[in-house]
């Protein structure tokens, strides 16, 4: 299977808009003004080279490129984008290939081919004859093993990885690498001296249980050894729940001007979830105190589309509001039921400036 991904996807696709920005530090974030508050989406590779990363505060992206170009985020624009690349890899001849979208800007392809290196090229050919977008390919004979592929690709090029040389290019390497292990969980398995992928693979099992539960502590062992389904999994995509966010200019100090943002971001989350036709069974509210503590409270309900029900625990949930605390980052989850024999996901959320 081969792990198709989009390099420096959103910023490629404003570079295609403006064709003045190739080779240019470019971060894209928010409504484009680093003197703002917001976010970085993504930044081409050579603001890349400068330190700037997905998720860094604008203020920040501008010390270390104070040379970039901003520009606004424009969700539409990289959903149009993402469809055209998308409608190509479904179109290629090869027999029996299959796709798997994971996001925007990546998708698993399924094959059986003796040559997936030549796959893979006529993948990276047909994506940028028909889009002007490059993508770098991860070959591998799991999930798991085709996307940590590509980060030895990147840009543009492919890297096999199998059985056979897993634990000789990722072995060596900190767990935090592995596709599916973020900074807590490596946190938490530093915590038992496993430091390494190659220690994660031979770890023991019951101390992985212990720590993770039964579920996901075999998982990560699972992870560890690079293995992971055998097959691409082309089931429709179907979105488990919408989200909203919005990040204030100036941070909210009163109780009221917390509900008021509240009810706002729910009245527009229903109106995307009301285009689904599934009704809500739970209700996140995510908050953003000043100057970065993030905390998310929630509650699981009865299945239901009333606006009232919905907005009625959202306002409870914003109860849980420390009322001493200046907020600077409302946001809203609102999960669906499921259809039969859907493959969940989640859609990216949408912020409002």
């Amino acid at each position: 299977m081969l792990h198709v991904d989009l390099d420096q996807f959103i910023a490629a696709v404003e570079v295609l808009r403006r064709p003045e920005l190739a080779g240019r530090q470019v971060v894209v974030g928010g409504r484009g003004d680093p003197t703002e508050r917001g976010v970085v989406a993504t930044a081409s590779y050579e603001a890349r080279e400068l330190g700037v990363g997905s998720g860094m505060p604008l203020r920040t992206a501008a010390r270390k490129a104070p040379d970039a170009v901003f520009l606004p985020h424009d969700r539409e624009a990289y959903e149009a984008a993402s469809a055209e690349v998308m409608a190509v890899l479904r179109g290629l001849r090869h027999p029996g290939a299959r796709v798997q979208v994971l996001g925007w800007d990546e998708a698993f392809v399924g094959a059986t081919t003796e040559d997936p290196e030549a796959l893979a090229r006529e993948i990276q050919g047909e994506v940028l004859r028909h889009t002007d977008l490059r993508c770098t390919v991860g070959i591998g004979d799991s999930t798991v093993r085709a996307k940590n592929a590509t980060v030895f690709g990147k840009p543009g090029g492919t890297f096999r990885l199998t059985r056979e040389n897993w634990l000789t290019v990722m072995g060596p390497r900190p767990t935090r690498d592995l596709w599916g292990v973020g900074p807590r969980v490596s946190a938490r398995l530093a915590a038992h001296d496993i430091l390494t992928v190659d220690q994660l693979a031979h770890a023991d099992r019951e101390v992985l249980v212990q720590e993770f539960g039964p579920r996901m502590g075999p998982w990560y062992l699972q992870l560890g050894r690079g293995e992971g389904a055998s097959e691409v999994d082309d089931t429709p995509w179907v979105a488990r729940g919408h989200s909203r966010e919005q990040t204030f200019q100036r941070d909210l100090e009163e109780p009221e001007q917390v509900r008021a943002a509240v009810q706002e971001l729910v009245a527009a989350v229903l109106d995307d979830v009301a285009a689904e036709g599934r009704p809500v069974v739970r209700v996140t509210l995510k908050v953003r105190y000043a100057p970065f503590l993030t905390r998310s409270y929630g509650r699981t309900i009865p299945a239901t589309d009333d606006r009232a029900t919905v907005t009625a625990v959202a306002l409870t949930l914003a109860g849980r509001v420390d009322p001493d605390r200046r907020v600077r980052l409302v946001g809203v989850h609102l999960e669906m039921t499921m259809p039969d024999g859907a493959r969940e996901g989640t859609t990216p959320t949408r912020s409002a400036w």
